[in-house]
């Protein structure tokens, strides 16, 4: 049988050592930023499908997942707001202000698409769908999307 002699075993945790959940906090926001995203881009398909079908199913589709892309970045906004009145963030303003462009224009969309006829959707919806998903794309889901970023000094 063999022995094995432990010496100077130290069972005191490292004092630089993080828990792995302290190190991956993530703001609420940041993580509700990506479905008012996929809402807009699904929208966009969509939109895309009603021009080359010409199925009003498609329209309908479209207003809704608009409608469902506005409640989204409401609550996001709300989430966002909350992160930044408890101190732990600042906004990240070049970020927040594409996002809000962005929700304005879906929200100028949804009342295009409210409109009855194929001119609901083609060509002012299908270019407003597309010019909001690339503003989308190019600011909202940089820097692992967020829309406010850590405050210097700032407890997790």
């Amino acid at each position: 049988m063999n022995h094995i002699a432990a010496a100077e075993t130290d069972f005191r945790p490292d004092a630089g050592a993080r828990p792995i959940a302290a190190a991956r906090a993530r703001t609420i926001h940041s993580m509700l930023v990506p479905f008012p995203v996929a809402y807009f881009a699904a929208a966009l398909v969509t939109d895309l499908a009603y021009w080359r079908t010409d199925e009003v199913m498609w329209e309908r589709f479209s207003v809704w997942l608009i409608a469902g892309g506005l409640v989204m970045a409401a609550l996001v906004a709300v989430a966002a707001v909350l992160d930044l009145a408890f101190g732990r963030q600042t906004p990240a303003w070049l970020r927040a202000l594409g996002y809000v462009v962005a929700v304005l224009l879906s929200l100028l969309n949804v009342f295009v698409h409210s409109r009855d006829g194929y001119t609901a959707v083609v060509p002012t919806g299908l270019t407003l769908s597309a010019i909001v998903v690339a503003i989308l794309l190019l600011f909202a889901t940089s820097a692992t999307w967020s829309l406010t970023t850590r405050r210097p000094g700032a407890r997790r």
